[in-house]
């Protein structure tokens, strides 16, 4: 495990790539769980449930993935 001191002298790059590798990890297990609501002999669903669900997965991830495309285009007004 990483103390804390060799936290404080971490650099960006590394703590990009640290936490970056956890949370994704973290979203494909959700997803992964996600995907056991699939199983019809537990559940019950129809298909615009299922669309409504991956609508809303889809927006996110499109927001989230935009977050990193833009964020040196954007131009701040100042007076």
């Amino acid at each position: 495990m990483t103390t804390q001191k060799s936290r404080r002298s971490e650099t960006k790059r590394d703590r990009f790539r640290r936490l970056a590798q956890a949370r994704t990890n973290q979203v494909i297990k959700r997803l992964k769980i996600l995907g056991n609501c699939a199983d019809r002999s537990r559940y019950e669903y129809a298909k615009e449930d299922v669309e409504r669900i991956f609508l809303a997965v889809d927006r996110r991830l499109n927001k989230t993935k935009a977050r990193f495309d833009l964020p040196s285009d954007r131009e701040e007004f100042k007076l």
